[in-house]
Parts: structure tokens; C-alpha cells; sequence
């Protein structure tokens, strides 16, 4: 049976860590007893240390000609050896192995987080075939499939409820604590649980095309040596190689002496420089992830720290996307608030439009039960529809169906519907026969954590703008209530990617923030790009740099700050690791430090620098 990566993986980091302690239990024998032994049982630590690093330093040279930290610690070990100094080599190696381990750590705990989501990728599923179930592997589930999920059971594959009622663990997908009722005609992702009911449900995404399987591709792409910083550090590295090359070349010759050659080579290795960068960007690539973000590119954060605008689009991002009754308006004492709701959802109760199903749903959602379908019903395309209620002929729909049945709307009436067009609404006038008795105003609801956010956004030190396809006036009222000052309304998707252009060559970096279709171009050319990733579609996702799993959009001010955190540490680090090895050097080239405490001192920062880094992963401050 063939091995996954993983497992690989944790046996290469168990074999690892037992090489680590057998060398440090040979390196203590050597220090304890020297010359107790035929042999110095330093050598156990060279050969179980030191043979990796000079094999991946001698394949970096020769095959890519890559001169890097591994080529200047491998002279280090040569040359300790070469000058007898066996305990010294012996220690490099094994301080080296420990900062590597400690940064395998590092990293994995960061990964930890999303990891799961590859284990949570079902197995089977259960077909519904001719009245009959059949259990079968979940990557052959079709779209159109039906298919029944037991309770306990994880759902195989997006879909929707056909029949059953149940209650779903979403807080893989959602990070939601609590079970979340579903039935009929609700939506359910793959890598949720079932956990009291039973429910059919047919397939709509599958495959790679499922919620868990999208999660996992934006995993397998987060990888923090796309950053900039990192490649200017490696930079850096092959300049102090050659440096040291030639500090202890000039010391050798001027001095005679072999001894601080060697210690020169072996405290002059950058090891914490290489390490400073991505240990930090994968510590906070898992702090992220904590706070419901997948970063798919090395370099988000780094470029997100540079942001000075963050740009919104509003209709499932500021807004939930999902349309709400927000006003129910009769047209005099004659019809209650309640009764005129109360007809229409009779009248919407068969529609499939979404402005039917979302009166009926709002009437449901005031505590009332399902609405008593309609004796008859008829839809009128792009109007509205017609049905009987009580004997009554019930119409619901836009101006022109009342106006095509005699119905003559009141210009005060008009005047008050019009208003609330112009903030965006979506107006649905109700008539029994030819007598009009008044509108419910529709429109889409402001998330509740938005304003929040906004505000908590200025105070890190950015702008909010808001880059809507809605007209002028519904955009400045959504944007009134959120308090945000800069507002481009009718935008279509080049509009939002020219005004983004325009900022950013005027100096000011932007992040976009959106979840449809017509945001990718945006997501793409912005700066940074981050999609709403429980509602955002395929497109957008893929454009953006960083998903917002759960489309809590109150964690972006804590993105913003954990990115500025983050190159503050990595300057820290950077800083660090450069003011330890040129101390380090000036004693060694003085002849105040042997190779075996060289080897102390400088691994000290290489430990020191990745130490650093990890306390981004719970770093939860409110610092800028």
C-alpha cells in the first residue's frame, strides 16, 4: 500500500528527531569523557547530522549552482574536521538539525489548522438507484445523483435537500459552534456532519468542484517561499557566503592562524537570515487560519501589510447576498400590516422566483407556519404572479402587472415606493382583484458585523471604499449606514479594475475584498485580493490571493494587523540574526572564540530568530 505525503512526512520528522537525540547523547559523551573512547563519539553527530547538510549543499551546488547557508555550514564541518576539531564539527551539525526541527515545528503547527480539511475529504457516499441504496466511492458521485446521508454521517458531496429534516455540523466550512437546522430545499457541503436526521439529497457539486475539495486546493497552495522578502534574503545569503569566504581567507593569511578561520566560517553561516522570513510567514499563515483565512500566496501578507485601501464590493460581501422583506407597507386602515403580508406569502407560496420564496421564507421566519397554498396560481413572466386565495384573485408583482389589470396605483403610494427603490429596495405591489392594497419593500441586508468592521479598518490605517454595481443612490444609503466616505457606484467589473488602477498608481496600495464573478478581474489586479469563500464563487476564489472561509468579515481588521505584525518580526529577526553574527565574527577574527562556542552563539540566534516567529501563531493583539 502506498504511503501518502503526510506519513511520509511525519516518518522522515520521527527519524529526524531520534538522529537528534543520539547525537546528543554522543556529543554529551564527548564532552563529559573526552578521550574515554578509541574514537570521539562526536563523530556519531557528524554522520548523522552533518551528512544531510553536506548532501543537500553539494546537490545545490552542482546541479543549480545554488550557493546557499548549506555550502558555508558544510565548509564550516570540513574544515573543523580537517583542523581536528571533532566536538566543534559535531556541534554545528546538531545545533543546525535543532533549528531546522524547531522550524519543521513551526511550520507544522501552522498547517495543523487546514490540515484537517484533507482528512475530512469523505470516502463514500450512499445512491439512491431505483429504490435501492448503493454505497459507493465519493469520487464517483455524479451532479444530479440523489443520495441519502444517515445520521453521523459526513456529507459526500454539495447538494440540496430533497426530503428529511436534520440538523448539520457546519463548523468545519463555517467555524459556526452550533448545529444548523436544514430541509427541504436547503443547501449542505461536503465535509459537514449530519447528526440527529436523515435526509435524500441530490448532488450538485462534485469532485474537485466540492466546498472540502476547493478548502484543500487552497492548502496544498499556501506556501511561504513565494515571498519577496524570502528571495532577498537568500540574496543575502550568497553574499555572506562568499564574505565569509574571504574574512577567513584574509584571517588564515594574516594571522596564521587555522583555528579562527574555522570559527569565522562556522558563526559567519546565515542560518538565522534564511530562517528569519519563513518561519514568520508560515506562523502567521496558521494565525490566519485560526481566523478563518487560507492564504493560497506566500506573498499576501507581506503585500497586505502595505495596503492603505481596502476596497468592498457590498452584495455578499457588506451585505449577506440573500434578499429579506424590509418593509410591509398598506395602503390604508383597510389592511393590516400583517393580513397584506400575509396574502402575498399565500400568493408567493408556489413561486420559484426568488423574491417569492424570500416573502414566504420572511413570513416563516416571524414564527408562523407555512403558508396555505393558493387554490390557483399562475406565473406572469417578468410581472409577477396571479393566484386565488379565499376565493380572491391575489395579485403580486411589479407596476406593470397591476397596471395591465385595471389596478390604479395612488401617487402617494408610488411616491413612497419610489423612495424606497432609491435606497436600493426591490418593490413587490399587492392587489385583491382591481383594488390595490399596498407594497412590500424587499432588499438586501447589511451583515450585522459590517459596520464594525469598517470601523475597525479605519482605526489600523486604512481607508474603506466601497466599488458597487448598484445605482448612486442605494450605494451612498448602504454606505451612510457603514460610515464609509469614498463611494464608486454603477460600476461594472472594468470600471471596479480601472478605478483600483488608479489608486495604485497614485501610490495607494489596494486590497479588494468580493465574492462574484465580476470581482475576479478585481481580486486579480489588486494588490492583495481576498474572496468571500463560503459564498464566493469558483472564479473569485481562484483569482484571490486569500479566502475568508466562514465570510466572517469582522476577522479582516486582524489580517490587516497580523500582516504588519508579521514584517515586523521578520525585520526583528533579520536584525537579530545579522547584529549576532557580526559580534560573533569581530571576536572570532580577535581570537576570543573558539569554533565549539562559535557554534553555541551563532546557532543561539538561528534558535532565538524562530523562537521569535512562533509567537505569531496565538498572537491575537491589537497593535498595528
Amino acid at each position: 500500500m502506498r504511503s501518502s505525503p503526510l506519513s511520509i512526512l511525519l516518518d522522515e520528522s520521527k527519524r529526524a528527531l531520534l538522529f537528534l537525540l543520539l547525537s546528543g547523547a554522543a556529543l554529551l559523551v564527548s564532552f563529559l569523557f573526552p578521550g574515554a573512547l578509541p574514537i570521539d563519539p562526536a563523530w556519531l553527530s557528524i554522520l548523522l547530522c552533518g551528512i544531510p547538510i553536506l548532501k543537500e549543499a553539494a546537490e545545490g551546488l552542482f546541479t543549480r549552482f545554488d550557493i546557499k547557508a548549506d555550502l558555508l555550514v558544510s565548509l564550516a564541518l570540513i574544515a573543523s574536521v580537517l583542523i581536528g576539531e571533532i566536538f566543534a564539527a559535531g556541534e554545528v551539525a546538531f545545533i543546525m538539525q535543532i533549528g531546522s526541527l524547531l522550524e519543521e515545528r513551526t511550520v507544522a503547527k501552522a498547517r495543523a489548522g487546514i490540515e484537517k480539511l484533507v482528512h475530512l475529504t469523505p470516502r463514500t457516499a450512499r445512491r439512491i438507484l431505483d429504490g435501492s441504496e448503493e454505497i459507493l466511492p465519493a469520487e464517483e458521485v455524479r451532479i444530479g445523483d440523489h443520495l441519502r446521508v444517515l445520521p453521523g454521517e459526513t456529507i459526500p458531496v454539495d447538494g440540496t435537500i430533497l426530503s428529511g429534516v436534520s440538523a448539520v455540523n457546519q463548523a468545519v466550512m463555517t467555524g459556526e459552534s452550533l448545529p444548523v437546522d436544514k430541509g427541504p430545499g436547503d443547501p449542505v457541503s461536503s465535509g459537514t456532519v449530519n447528526q440527529f436526521g436523515s435526509f435524500d439529497m441530490v448532488a450538485t457539486r462534485v469532485g474537485e468542484d466540492s466546498s472540502i475539495q476547493r478548502m484543500v486546493r487552497l492548502v496544498q497552495s499556501a506556501d511561504a517561499g513565494k515571498a519577496k522578502i524570502v528571495g532577498l534574503a537568500d540574496r543575502w545569503a550568497t553574499w555572506i557566503v562568499v564574505i565569509a569566504l574571504t574574512a577567513a581567507a584574509l584571517t588564515w593569511a594574516l594571522t596564521g592562524q587555522a583555528i579562527r578561520a574555522v570559527t569565522i566560517l562556522v558563526v559567519f553561516c546565515p542560518c538565522a537570515l534564511v530562517l528569519a522570513t519563513p518561519t514568520a510567514i508560515m506562523a502567521a499563515i496558521g494565525n490566519a487560519t485560526r481566523h478563518g483565512f487560507l492564504v493560497r500566496e506566500g506573498d499576501a501578507l507581506e503585500r497586505l501589510s502595505t495596503v492603505t485601501r481596502v476596497a468592498f464590493d457590498k452584495t455578499g460581501t457588506l451585505t449577506r447576498g440573500t434578499l429579506s422583506v424590509a418593509a410591509v407597507r398598506p395602503l390604508d386602515d383597510a389592511c393590516s400590516e400583517e393580513a397584506l403580508y400575509a396574502l402575498c406569502a399565500r400568493a408567493e407560496c408556489r413561486s420559484e422566483h426568488p423574491l417569492g420564496k424570500a416573502v414566504v421564507q420572511g413570513w416563516m421566519a416571524r414564527g408562523n407556519p407555512l403558508p396555505t397554498p393558493p387554490a390557483a396560481f399562475e406565473m406572469v413572466l417578468g410581472q409577477g404572479v396571479r393566484a386565488t386565495v379565499d376565493g380572491q384573485e391575489i395579485l403580486a408583482g411589479n407596476q406593470l402587472l397591476l397596471e395591465r389589470a385595471g389596478c390604479v396605483l395612488p401617487p402617494h403610494l408610488l411616491s413612497e415606493a419610489h423612495a424606497m427603490q432609491q435606497t436600493g429596495c426591490t418593490v413587490i405591489y399587492v392587489a385583491s382583484g382591481q383594488t390595490v392594497l399596498g407594497f412590500l419593500a424587499l432588499s438586501d441586508t447589511l451583515r450585522p458585523d459590517a459596520a464594525d468592521t469598517i470601523s475597525r479598518l479605519r482605526q489600523a490605517g486604512s481607508t474603506p471604499v466601497l466599488l458597487t454595481g448598484d445605482h448612486a443612490e442605494a450605494a451612498h444609503a448602504i454606505a451612510a449606514q457603514l460610515g464609509i466616505t469614498e463611494v464608486h457606484a454603477g460600476c461594472l467589473p472594468e470600471d471596479k479594475l480601472r478605478q483600483i488602477r488608479a489608486y495604485q498608481s497614485s501610490g495607494q496600495p489596494v486590497c479588494m475584498v468580493g465574492d462574484g464573478i465580476n470581482d475576479a478581474p478585481a481580486l486579480k489586479t489588486a494588490l492583495v485580493g481576498i474572496a468571500m469563500g463560503g459564498v464566493g464563487s469558483d472564479l473569485a476564489v481562484e483569482a484571490a490571493d486569500i479566502a475568508l472561509v466562514n465570510d466572517a468579515i469582522h476577522e479582516l481588521p486582524h489580517l490587516l494587523r497580523l500582516s504588519r505584525r508579521m514584517m515586523r518580526t521578520i525585520r526583528w529577526n533579520l536584525v537579530l540574526s545579522m547584529t549576532l553574527n557580526f559580534v560573533a565574527i569581530a571576536l572570532a577574527i580577535h581570537g576570543d572564540l573558539s569554533p565549539v562556542v562559535g557554534a553555541l552563539v551563532h546557532n543561539a540566534g538561528s534558535v532565538l530568530v524562530i523562537l521569535n516567529s512562533s509567537l505569531l501563531l496565538p498572537w491575537h493583539g491589537t497593535d498595528q
